[in-house]
């Protein structure tokens, strides 16, 4: 990791993201504006207590702390090991143990820029009939989702996904001011603009995601799981997705095709081409240790 800009610069375009005023951020950190301010003009190089203090104030994520450790000369202090580490052993079986318990509905696990990195064998669901080119590693799911010729032809409800998913991603993008985000922003807004926010149907109470697989059609609603309180950039990275049936029709239609799928290889849901294995696939990116979930339409 190499120095880059000035500590202060970094923090103040945090706070900026963050929309706070120098004396907002003073208040919940506790500390004068005039020491946000000498920090941030560069009139003072600030602590590594102090740059660790202001980073979670501004809820900065930790693979920028690092950065802005480093750009006030300091070491990095959380490490990013790959998922196949042998010190991360226990939150890849936690992986594991909640992707195959989740059978038979679709889960996944996604890094921070939505590349595949486990999925159980029900995650079939959305990449079945996908174009080889797109089951390439790193896959990515924003892209599965929206690409004409990722499994976007057989959402019945396209319009209503891609009007969640664009500026849910727009947030992300200007949460973390991430390039390859903004990239992949780009490249899904040019498959189709999100039309505007139309009322949910009363009958619904989260987004589903109505999807036709194998002749079905099925409804799904989704859960985001994250490990908390992680001190390691990978795992602070990682998400876990998980779909439950939305109506009595999809939870038997998914339990009828339980029996026809074979089980999960390494968690993974699927071998050949399709698999994002740890060596050459997508490392991961989003972490925790406790993990927290809330839900997501």
């Amino acid at each position: 990791m190499s120095k880059d800009r000035p500590v202060g610069e970094l923090l103040r375009e945090w706070r900026r993201r963050r929309q706070l005023s120098q004396l907002d951020l003073a208040i919940q950190a506790e500390v004068s504006s005039r020491h946000v301010s000498f920090v941030e003009t560069g009139r003072t190089i600030p602590s590594r207590p102090m740059v660790l203090h202001l980073a979670e104030h501004l809820r900065v994520p930790l693979r920028d702390r690092n950065r802005l450790l480093v750009a006030a000369g300091y070491a990095p202090v959380y490490q990013e090991r790959p998922l196949d580490d042998p010190d991360l052993t226990a939150a890849r079986e936690a992986l594991h143990q909640i992707l195959r318990g989740h059978e038979p509905n679709p889960a996944l696990v996604v890094d921070r820029r939505w590349n595949l990195v486990f999925a159980n064998s029900a995650a079939d669901v959305f990449l079945d009939g996908v174009a080889p080119a797109l089951l390439e590693p790193p896959v990515n799911m924003m892209r599965l989702g929206l690409h004409p010729a990722g499994f976007a032809p057989r959402l019945l409800n396209l319009d209503q996904v891609r009007g969640f998913l664009l500026p849910r991603l727009a947030r992300q993008v200007h949460r973390t001011g991430d390039p390859q985000l903004s990239d992949l922003y780009s490249e899904l807004l040019s498959y189709g603009a999100p039309d505007p926010v139309r009322p949910p149907d009363p009958a619904d109470i989260a987004m589903p995601i109505r999807i036709r697989h194998r002749g079905a059609e099925l409804s799904l609603i989704n859960t985001i799981t994250t490990f908390g309180a992680a001190f390691d950039v990978t795992l602070e990275e990682i998400a876990i997705e998980a779909y439950f049936p939305a109506d009595a029709r999809t939870a038997l239609a998914l339990r009828g095709g339980a029996d026809s799928v074979a089980p999960d290889t390494e968690a993974s849901g699927w071998t050949g081409p399709r698999a994002t294995g740890l060596g050459g696939g997508p490392r991961p990116a989003r972490t925790g240790s406790g993990a927290r979930g809330g839900t997501a339409g």
